[in-house]
C-alpha cells in the first residue's frame, strides 16, 4: 500500500485569506518516497539529514481544504512558500556522508570532461569490480578516499545526495514548481504556498 502525498497549492491577494488554487492530486505524484523525504522529511529510507521543509505542521491561516487535524489519512503536514522553494540550493548536500547503496555515474560530456550522468543503485558489476579493486566487499560509502570504479566508459564514485539528485528539475515535481512559479508571477513569491500532508 504505502503512503500517498496529498496537498494543495494556495495563494492570497493583499489583505485576503489564503485560497486553494491547485490540488496536488492533479499532478499524480503518487507515493514519491525519496522525494517526500528530501522535501518534507517524511519517510523514504534515504537517511536525509537535512530535509528542505521538515515537518513544519500546517499553517494556521491555510485554506479550508487543508485538514487541521492529524489522523491516519492526514498527518505529517508541512509547507513552503514559492519564495522558499525558489531560494533552494539544489546542489547543496542534504546528507552528511556518501550514500551507502548508491553511486554517481560520471560520463564524458561534450568537452570531454566527466559530468554526472545519473545517481543509481550500485550495479552488481560495479560492486564486483570494486571488491576486486579494493580487496574486499565494501559499500560505496566505505570505499577508500578518492576511490572510484572505471567500467564500460563510465566512472562510478560514492555520492553525497543533493536535492537536485533526488528531486531532479525535469522530474515529476517540475509541473508543481511551474504552477507555483506562474501563480507567483501574479500574486508574489511570498503569497503562493505549497501545503502537503500524507496518508
Amino acid at each position: 500500500m504505502g503512503t500517498s502525498i496529498d496537498g494543495v497549492i494556495e495563494a492570497r491577494t493583499a489583505g485576503a485569506a489564503w485560497e486553494r488554487e491547485v490540488d496536488l492530486f492533479d499532478f499524480d505524484l503518487g507515493k514519491q518516497r525519496y522525494e517526500r523525504e528530501c522535501l518534507f522529511g517524511y519517510g523514504g529510507g534515504l537517511g536525509v539529514d537535512r530535509p528542505l521543509f521538515d515537518a513544519r505542521g500546517w499553517p494556521e491561516d491555510s485554506c479550508d481544504e487543508v485538514p487541521k487535524q492529524c489522523d491516519e489519512l492526514n498527518h505529517s503536514h508541512s509547507y513552503a512558500t514559492w519564495a522558499e522553494i525558489a531560494a533552494v540550493d539544489w546542489d547543496a548536500p542534504v546528507c552528511d556522508a556518501p550514500d551507502g547503496h548508491r553511486v554517481g555515474e560520471w560520463r564524458p560530456g561534450p568537452d570531454g570532461e566527466l559530468v554526472l550522468s545519473e545517481v543509481l543503485w550500485t550495479p552488481v558489476e560495479v560492486d564486483a569490480t570494486a571488491a576486486e579493486l579494493f580487496g574486499e566487499e565494501l559499500f560505496p560509502h566505505e570505499w577508500p578516499p578518492g576511490g572510484e570504479v572505471r567500467l564500460n566508459g563510465a566512472v562510478y564514485r560514492p555520492v553525497v545526495l543533493t536535492p537536485g539528485m533526488i528531486v531532479p528539475p525535469d522530474g515529476d515535481w517540475a509541473p508543481v514548481w511551474a504552477s507555483m512559479r506562474a501563480l507567483a508571477a501574479e500574486h508574489g513569491d511570498q503569497n503562493v504556498r505549497l501545503v502537503v500532508w500524507f496518508g
